[in-house]
């Protein structure tokens, strides 16, 4: 799809018209540090939060793991236990051994330097082409090309109105065509900030692209499981069958078995299981 001028200026003065009035300045990652810069670390840990997370739900969970794990280095030397402590409540805690492996590339292959380009980027363990790209974008202020949820929500709902299994080629192509190459981090607050106005009051267009997955419940998933072991095993080293006893669900096996494969949980010389 080829925009027409008018197109695109109309789109551009609608996401700012909203950002004037409604920017959401208090979120604590587009706080710069006193210098006036943007850290990656920090903003690579919310958008690791950010991933199938509400942002409620992050913004507490992020000053007290930033309280805890201030730098890459810092979070680099802790135990992954630790992480996954730190990161309770969150689900998913898969993220948190990715973003606990980025921190270890950044300190052993990167020298304590964090990448900045959106190529080397993704070379971190969680960090996809899109995750790289909100890097690139809101720590270097970088005019480079990605989407998410918000972002595909405004621009379907603009531009792909009657279209359904709208790929993500298309979407890309029409944000390359939108993306205001002099303040693109201000930009990206701008249109993540419309997208989740749209979301709540019209609905969420980005159930007509072609990657949509609706997120399965979790009460009574695997997910739910993995969680509460991780929780119990947070508190202590236990075995098999005292987690039985407390989950007592048949896949509980198999759910131990893929932690351990993943290496989010540990089997100790005894035979129990730790963090």
């Amino acid at each position: 799809m080829i925009l027409e001028d008018d197109q695109r200026q109309l789109f551009q003065e609608t996401v700012w018209a909203h950002y004037s009035e409604h920017a959401r300045h208090d979120l604590p990652w587009r706080q710069p540090d006193l210098d006036g810069t943007f850290d990656p670390y920090k903003i690579m840990v919310s958008e690791l939060m950010l991933q199938q997370t509400q942002v409620q739900r992050v913004i507490p969970k992020y000053k007290t793991f930033l309280k805890k794990f201030p730098n890459a280095k810092a979070l680099s030397r802790a135990a992954l236990g630790d992480v996954l402590r730190e990161w309770a409540g969150l689900g998913y805690n898969r993220r948190a051994k990715y973003l606990h492996n980025a921190a270890q590339m950044i300190a052993d292959d990167f020298g304590g330097i964090f990448p900045q380009d959106q190529t080397t980027l993704t070379k971190l363990p969680g960090v996809g082409i899109n995750t790289a790209g909100a890097i690139a974008a809101y720590a270097y202020n970088q005019p480079v090309v990605f989407i998410e949820t918000n972002i595909k929500t405004a621009l379907i709902h603009h531009f792909f109105a009657d279209h359904t299994d709208v790929s993500d080629k298309d979407v890309l192509a029409v944000a390359e065509q939108v993306l205001n190459t002099e303040q693109p981090r201000e930009w990206y607050w701008a249109l993540m900030d419309y997208g989740s106005h749209l979301k709540q009051t019209v609905g969420n267009a980005n159930r007509q692209s072609k990657s949509y997955t609706k997120q399965s419940s979790f009460n009574g998933s695997k997910r739910q499981i993995r969680g509460q072991v991780i929780a119990l095993l947070s508190g202590q080293t236990q075995s098999l069958n005292a987690l039985q006893q407390r989950i007592p669900d048949d896949r509980l096996q198999n759910v131990v078995s893929d932690l351990l494969k993943e290496g989010l949980i540990t089997e100790t010389k005894d035979g129990n299981l730790s963090l």
